[in-house]
């Protein structure tokens, strides 16, 4: 069917309005696969525009795939949420894995894996995907030139814990262990030889649960490749008298030490002026309070004074420490 200029295309019936179709879906409805108002996200899917993010484009493509089929590695980090380094971020090719027997996809747009009988696969906005374990045990597989042991801690930290939500664990401040992160030991205790599982391995003795922030972790990690003591993550300090004063990001109990990692966020006004207050009330109540920010991690001549700073507040010899 040609459409005359100025001719606006017929409607599309309700069952695929809104979404990515098949070009099979079309000709059963009788809808033309050549309107020019449309779109091919890849072979045999047609939608009325472009998908704008991962999202779109996981979708657009799902209808492409065959049913055994789901989206594993990096495009399974980015639909997930998880915090990858920004060199995977946006990443121009969907990662697709199938069964080992069925062979990697081959179509244009996807990287093809296999081996997805030996993984757990969940739904994430209607997308099959496989589980956060399984994906974090997938990205080792990119190499430490792309990935390295820090970043899988960070990623770790994190899918433990939407694991330890999803499961409504009540875990404990300064376990090194949960739900989570035992489901993490699981799915590396699956794999036979899996590729990076050096880095693996390193990675799952620094992953902690209850860490909300990839930052966090980076700063916990500064310490503790620096030869700290380890902080406690996300501690609530309370008064004399048992009554909550506020949650510490790191902490050091004993000497009553706490380092706030200050993100984008905390620019704001209102959100400076509570962090203010906060380290007024805390001081008041002789904990020390110690800000800390993206710069005191990444730049080394922020990050040496900064170590510095804490090994003062800890009462350590800066000559026992990593400081550099």
């Amino acid at each position: 069917m040609r459409f005359a200029t100025g001719m606006k295309p017929r409607s599309l019936p309700a069952s695929i309005e809104g979404r990515a179709f098949s070009v099979r879906e079309a000709r059963e409805l009788g809808v033309s696969c050549r309107r020019p108002d449309h779109v091919s996200p890849t072979r045999g899917v047609r939608a009325a525009q472009a998908p704008s993010d991962v999202v779109e484009r996981a979708r657009a493509f799902q209808v492409g795939l065959a049913e055994r089929t789901a989206y594993s590695h990096v495009t399974a980090a980015e639909l997930w949420c998880l915090p990858l380094p920004r060199s995977l971020e946006g990443a121009t090719a969907l990662d697709v894995m199938t069964t080992t027997r069925g062979g990697q996809v081959l179509r244009a747009g996807c990287q093809g894996h296999r081996g997805l009988e030996r993984r757990d696969i969940t739904l994430v906005d209607d997308l099959r995907v496989t589980a956060l374990p399984e994906t974090w045990c997938d990205l080792a597989e990119l190499g430490r030139r792309r990935l390295g042991v820090e970043d899988l801690v960070v990623i770790g930290d994190t899918c433990v814990r939407l694991l330890d939500e999803g499961r409504r664990a009540d875990v404990r401040p300064g376990a090194t262990t949960s739900p989570g992160v035992r489901a993490l030991h699981e799915a590396l205790g699956r794999r036979v030889r899996p590729r990076g599982k050096v880095m693996l391995r390193e990675a799952l003795d620094l992953i902690r649960p209850r860490v909300k922030s990839p930052m966090e972790s980076r700063a916990r990690l500064m310490f503790v490749r620096a030869g700290f003591p380890e902080p406690v993550v996300n501690l609530p300090i309370l008064d004399e008298a048992g009554d909550f004063l506020a949650e510490g990001d790191l902490v050091w109990p004993d000497q009553r030490v706490i380092g706030e990692y200050q993100g984008e966020h905390h620019a704001d006004r209102r959100r400076r002026s509570a962090d203010s207050g906060r380290g007024h009330l805390l001081r008041s109540h002789i904990w020390t309070h110690e800000e800390l920010w993206a710069e005191d991690v990444f730049h080394r001549p922020r990050r040496i004074a900064a170590l510095r700073r804490f090994a003062e507040h800890l009462d350590l010899d800066p000559k026992t420490l990593l400081i550099a």
